[in-house]
């Protein structure tokens, strides 16, 4: 559990995205570098990387996150900024990628806790007190 000045909570987010085409290109120094960018960008705001996993044309990435941070905002940031970095030192992935988008446009986003949605829903089941249904 992590505590915010609001909250308490344990938010995982389970994030894939890949290189427009699926091109295989985040290899050697590449991947490299995207891993130290992803853990910094992280780093910087409160995210804590669970599990990272670079493959030459996508990426796994399992990260926590405040209730603050929607999962759209934390793949906008991500890709944004990793793409600038990458095509700042690495000028040939521009020129490969044309117009500057490294990265395609869709992702997968899957949640995951401590506990499965089935506990969940038999302790709120279990709860005494006013018992409205949905």
């Amino acid at each position: 559990m992590k505590k915010s000045s609001s909250a308490v909570y344990n938010i995982n987010y389970h994030i894939v995205w890949c290189p427009k085409y699926r091109h295989n290109v985040l290899v050697r120094e590449i991947k490299d570098f995207l891993v130290e960018c992803i853990e910094t960008i992280s780093a910087t705001k409160t995210w804590k990387v669970l599990e990272l996993k670079v493959q030459s044309d996508h990426i796994h990435l399992f990260i926590s996150a405040p209730p603050s941070d929607s999962p759209t905002a934390i793949v906008k940031i991500l890709k944004g900024t990793t793409a600038l970095r990458l095509f700042k030192k690495f000028p040939k992935l521009r020129n490969r990628f044309g117009k500057g988008n490294l990265w395609s446009p869709s992702y997968y986003v899957g949640t995951a806790g401590h506990v499965s949605a089935k506990t969940i829903q038999r302790y709120i089941k279990n709860q005494r007190g006013n018992s409205s249904t949905h």
